[in-house]
C-alpha cells in the first residue's frame, strides 16, 4: 500500500488565467501548494498533476515531481488518476496501474494554506477502516448568507459521520422555521478527496450520472454507485484563491508566516 498526495493544477481558469503561477511573498502558488502538502506524514510521494509545461517546470523548480496529463480530462478526479497511472508506468514503480489497496488524496491546486493534519485525517479514515471507499472534509456553516449560497456545498451526514448527500440548496431544510447554525447540524464541504485504489478505477469509468450533471457537484457520482463516503469534520473553512485579489490577501498571510 502507498499513499499519494496528488494537486491537480491546470493553467487555464475563467477568472484568473495562469492562476498556479501568480507568485504570492516570493514562490508560485503551485509551490507554497507543494510544499504544505509535503509536511502531511502519511504520503508517500505527492505529485502534481499538470497540462502545462509551464506548471511542470514550476513544480521541478521546487522540487516537487510534475506529471503530465491531458488536457482534455474531464475533471479533477480523472486527473489525479491519470497522473498517478502515469507515474506508476514510467518513473515510480514500473508498474502499469496504481494498486487497489493504495491511497489517493486529491488536494486541491489553489489551497497554499492547506492544512498538512487534515491530510493525513483523510488518508487515516481510510487507512484504518476498510468501510468506506472514499474521505472528504467538512467544517460548520457559521453565516446564513453561505447556507443560502449555490456556491457552498451542503453536506447531510448520518450517524458514523459519513456522507448521505452533498447539495448546492440549503440542507438538510428546515420546514417550521430559520435554520440554527449553531446546532452543529449544519455543514459545509471542502474540496479534498481520498480514494481507495480499486474505488477510483471504478469511479473514472462510469459517465456522469443525472443528479451530478444537475447540481454538478462530482461527489454525487460515487453516492449513486453506492460508495460509502467518510467525512472528517474540522474547523478551518481554508482559503482557496480563486481571483487576483484573493491572491494579494493570501500573499499576505504566507509573508508573515515565513518571516
Amino acid at each position: 500500500m502507498k499513499t499519494y498526495g496528488i494537486i491537480p493544477s491546470r493553467f487555464g481558469s475563467s477568472r484568473f488565467p495562469g492562476k498556479p503561477l501568480a507568485v504570492l511573498a516570493g514562490k508560485p502558488l503551485v509551490a507554497w501548494v507543494v510544499e504544505a502538502v509535503k509536511r502531511a506524514k502519511t504520503l508517500d510521494e505527492v505529485l502534481v498533476a499538470t497540462d502545462d509545461e509551464r506548471i511542470a517546470d514550476a513544480v521541478r523548480a521546487c522540487g516537487g515531481t510534475a506529471v503530465m496529463t491531458p488536457s482534455s480530462l474531464p475533471s479533477g478526479t480523472d486527473r489525479i488518476a491519470c497522473a498517478a497511472r502515469i507515474h506508476c508506468a514510467e518513473g515510480g514503480r514500473g508498474l502499469s496501474d496504481f494498486a487497489d489497496d493504495d491511497i489517493l488524496v486529491n488536494i486541491q491546486g489553489d489551497e497554499p494554506l492547506i492544512d498538512p493534519v487534515l491530510v493525513d485525517e483523510l488518508a487515516m479514515k481510510l487507512r484504518m477502516n476498510d468501510k468506506w471507499d472514499m474521505a472528504t472534509a467538512v467544517t460548520p456553516i457559521r453565516r446564513a448568507s453561505d447556507f443560502a449560497a449555490k456556491t457552498v456545498v451542503k453536506v447531510v451526514l448520518d450517524r458514523d459521520d459519513g456522507a448521505l448527500y452533498f447539495s448546492r440548496a440549503p440542507i438538510p431544510c428546515d420546514r417550521d422555521g430559520e435554520a440554527d447554525l449553531s446546532s452543529g447540524l449544519y455543514v459545509r464541504h471542502l474540496g479534498i478527496y481520498a480514494y481507495r485504489g480499486a474505488f477510483l478505477k471504478r469511479y473514472i469509468k462510469e459517465p456522469p450520472c443525472a443528479i451530478e450533471k444537475t447540481e454538478k457537484l462530482e461527489q454525487l457520482r460515487a453516492l449513486w454507485m453506492g460508495a460509502r463516503i467518510a467525512v472528517v469534520k474540522t474547523v478551518d473553512e481554508g482559503v482557496g484563491v480563486d481571483t487576483p485579489e484573493d491572491a494579494e490577501r493570501v500573499a499576505e498571510i504566507l509573508a508573515h508566516r515565513s518571516v
